[in-house]
């Protein structure tokens, strides 16, 4: 395509602006000056034309993606993503309609698996559902059908579904195929800590917290505890209940972590407000000890509560030196407590 180099034909010399050897007379200078920003402000106002053309021809046309690419790009989106990107042309939309109903077998298929929204469970027609899902080509569906197959005893077909949902980016699906080749007998530890990595990179948080437990124990990794409370501290942060507490135990043994008892009690209270029961005993330990009796029995009686009978005796011992007052009030704290939203 021509486009203009110059914003349009003067009949004047290109240098007119520019001063000349000789003093000019007063109304020539005027003259000169009217004309330099006459020409200043059409040149501006050609150049931005131009720029603003060149710039819309040089748009890059997305109806002509093809439509195999769309879909690999697209097979881990959820649905308002997927109606979203279904509004960019005719192209992407029809695309995308594979997609699109396949949301809806993933919809039924967790319908019938936890038997919500009026139906019974029914782990047939969730797997039926899960795969007719799979083969519009979505990978949230892809990782489900896996999940069935591996609780009904079936890992090889589970595997092959991990797989599939691995090689098309989804992190869910690499991280449970690490875990699987950890499980496996032989474990195949090279591929299972290349595919949580993978995972581990991409966010998941599940991934983070095998992979620092990976490094942690030196299972099937030379043990490194640095890189595991590296990657305990990223799973921590992206609300993982265990690597919470996991952390909170690096940071109060100095392990992997530069030891600060501040930052121990702050990811143990995390883990404890989260539901996990043994940083509810032990955060009702260190309230205990520092004369918080009311808070250290509500933790305790909590803990008490999932299961963690040690906790039971040391409550037993505080609740006698409360008051009547104070014993209800942490009864009633206890009652109706609930956890805070987290990702375990």
């Amino acid at each position: 395509m021509k486009q203009k180099t110059w914003p349009y034909k003067s009949c004047s010399h290109q240098f007119t602006g520019l001063p000349f050897i000789n003093k000019p007379n007063k109304k020539s200078t005027k003259d000169r000056q009217t004309r330099q920003l006459n020409f200043t402000s059409k040149s501006s106002s050609s150049s931005s034309s131009s720029f603003l053309s060149s710039s819309k021809c040089k748009e890059p046309d997305f109806s002509s993606l093809p439509y195999d690419v769309l879909a690999r790009i697209a097979s881990s989106f959820s649905l308002p993503n997927l109606q979203s990107a279904s509004l960019v042309c005719r192209g992407w939309r029809d695309a995308l309609r594979p997609l699109r109903e396949a949301m809806l077998f993933l919809k039924w298929g967790k319908r019938f698996k936890h038997g919500r929204g009026g139906v019974k469970p029914n782990l047939k027609k969730a797997l039926d559902s899960f795969l007719k899902g799979a083969a519009r080509g979505s990978t949230m569906a892809m990782v489900d059908a896996g999940l069935i197959y591996w609780e009904m005893g079936k890992k090889e077909e589970g595997i092959a579904w991990y797989r599939k949902a691995a090689e098309l980016g989804n992190p869910a699906g690499q991280c449970n195929l690490g875990i699987s080749y950890l499980q496996a007998d032989p474990s195949n530890a090279k591929e299972a800590i290349d595919w949580l990595y993978q995972a581990s990179v991409a966010g998941s948080v599940r991934a983070q917290y095998q992979l620092a437990l990976c490094w942690h124990q030196g299972r099937v990794l030379h043990q490194n505890l640095q890189e595991a409370a590296r990657w305990y501290l990223r799973a921590a942060e992206g609300g993982y209940v265990r690597a919470m507490y996991n952390t909170s135990l690096c940071y109060a043994s100095g392990q992997g972590l530069v030891q600060s008892h501040r930052l121990a009690r702050k990811w143990m209270k995390k883990a404890a407000d989260r539901g996990h029961s043994k940083a509810q005993f032990e955060h009702g330990l260190g309230l205990f000890s520092v004369g918080e009796m009311m808070k250290a029995v509500v933790y305790l009686e909590l803990a008490t509560r999932a299961g963690e009978t040690a906790a039971a005796h040391v409550k037993d011992v505080i609740v006698q030196q409360l008051s009547a007052t104070s014993r209800d009030r942490a009864m009633h704290l206890a009652d109706n407590w609930c956890a805070l939203p987290s990702t375990r």
